[in-house]
């Protein structure tokens, strides 16, 4: 009995992260331009946008886990390959204090030219 009510509670959880997770990559797709997917050399973003809408439709509506687990890594894909191509092309890179390439932590490394 105990058993039972921790399985459920725990895949319940688990149905909601794989959802939450899918909503966020669908809005992350979704504002995105989409030059950028061209010029980060993606697919474009209608089939990101409609990967990403289907994963979510599955993990909201159906309960398959077969399904889910392919959106799960539909998703990951977008959130760690596409997501970062798009970041570096669209000139959101990894520095947000407006610093070059060439900056260390206490100023630039090419003696302050």
């Amino acid at each position: 009995m105990l058993r039972y009510g921790f399985d459920s509670t725990l895949t319940f959880l688990v149905y909601w992260g794989f959802l939450v997770f899918a909503v966020v990559a669908l809005v992350l797709a979704a504002t995105a331009r989409a030059d950028a997917y061209r010029a980060a050399d993606k697919q474009s973003k209608n089939f990101w946008l409609i990967i990403l809408g289907v994963t979510v439709a599955v993990d909201a509506l159906l309960g398959m886990l077969f399904l889910q687990i392919a959106g799960l890594v539909a998703t990951i894909v977008f959130l760690v390959d596409v997501r970062p191509a798009l970041r570096q092309v669209s000139g959101g890179g990894g520095r947000r204090s407006g610093g070059s390439s060439s900056d260390g932590p206490y100023g630039p490394y090419n003696g302050g030219r």
